[in-house]
C-alpha cells in the first residue's frame, strides 16, 4: 500500500495529471509486488508465487474473473517495472518512489525535447 506521504510526493511532481496517474499505478504495483514476494528487494515474484498470494486475498477470492484480470494486470507492471530496474541497475522489487519519480520527469523530459514533426502548412 502506497502511504500517504509517497501518494503526496507523487502529487507534487510537475508531470501532467495523466502520467501522474501512470506513476500511482507504477508505484501501487511495486508495492503490491513487493507484499506479494514477501520483501521489498530482489527479483519479482514468479507467476506461482502471484498466484498464490492472490488466492489469499479476501478481496480476490470471490472472484476468478477479476483475480485472473488482476495478475494479468501485475504481469504487464512487472514488465514495466523490469524495464525500468534495468535502466536504474537494480533489481525490480529495490525499487523506492524516488526511482519511479526520477524516471517518469526524465521519460517526460526526454520525450519533450525530443524534435516535434511539422504540420504541413
Amino acid at each position: 500500500m502506497i502511504s500517504a506521504d509517497e501518494l503526496q510526493a507523487l502529487e507534487s511532481t510537475v508531470l501532467p495529471a495523466l502520467e501522474r496517474h501512470h506513476l500511482r499505478i507504477l508505484a501501487h504495483g511495486l508495492r503490491t509486488l513487493q507484499a506479494a514476494a514477501g520483501r521489498r528487494s530482489g527479483p519479482l515474484p514468479d507467476e506461482a508465487a502471484l498466484q498464490r498470494w492472490a488466492e489469499d486475498q479476501a478481496q480476490l477470492q470471490a472472484d476468478p474473473g477479476f483475480r485472473s484480470s488482476f495478475l494479468g494486470q501485475l504481469a504487464g507492471l512487472s514488465g514495466q517495472l523490469s524495464a525500468i530496474a534495468a535502466e536504474r541497475g537494480c533489481e525490480p522489487l529495490d525499487l523506492q518512489l524516488d526511482d519511479l519519480i526520477a524516471w517518469a520527469v526524465h521519460s517526460a523530459e526526454a520525450r519533450i525535447s525530443s524534435p516535434q514533426p511539422r504540420m504541413p502548412g
